[in-house]
């Protein structure tokens, strides 16, 4: 364990302070030795509890160290005058504690081995089904394709394809329900039923 006196000189010195005479500029060597005695006192048990605290994901883990003795070198005054270990420890639980939720408030991460399973539409699928169906339709009786010409390819509602083709609107619905039904088979014939 470190000389306690030496680690209150050193903290006096990074926390700019000296006992009774006011402020004394910090200086690199102070900020090392900091650094340094923290380092080489509570790492190790640092870095074991962080593991534990990171389902042992050694990554995170020290990532939380290396912001613990960060927090440390940034705020000296809070271990100043008490044992560093138990803050260092609270301030690590803190740090796991905020990325375990910042990584549930956002979606799951995943790699670009997903993203090779992607489909990517090329209109291939879509060009062929459209030749499927044109070539069924070239199947069915005139009026029938007419009938559906008018009412789904047009959007013209009974009455509109009625006057467009100059029947009356009964023969319109009844051509659309038989004209749609041989539709289907010749789509069935063709492996494209709905």
């Amino acid at each position: 364990m470190v000389n306690q006196q030496a680690w209150r000189h050193v903290l006096q010195g990074v926390a700019g302070v000296e006992s009774g005479r006011g402020p004394v500029p910090a200086g690199r060597g102070s900020d090392e030795a900091l650094v340094r005695a923290l380092y080489s006192e509570h790492a190790a048990p640092l870095l074991r509890y962080a593991l534990h605290l990171t389902s042992g994901d050694q990554q995170r883990a020290e990532d939380i160290v290396q912001e613990t003795l960060l927090r440390a070198w940034l705020h000296p005054e809070a271990i100043a005058d008490r044992p560093a270990r138990p803050w260092l420890f609270a301030v690590a639980r803190n740090l796991a504690v905020d990325a375990f939720r910042a990584r549930r408030a956002r979606p799951h991460e995943v790699g670009e081995g997903a993203l090779e399973l992607v489909a990517v539409p090329d209109g291939a699928d879509r060009a062929l089904e459209s030749w499927a169906v044109a070539d069924a339709l070239r199947t069915l009786r005139p009026e029938h394709r007419g009938v559906l010409l008018e009412t789904f390819y047009r959007g013209h509602s009974v009455a509109e394809a009625a006057t467009a083709l100059g029947i009356p609107a009964g023969t319109v619905k009844s051509r659309t329900f038989y004209a749609l039904r041989a539709l289907r088979l010749a789509l069935e014939e063709r492996g494209l039923a709905p």
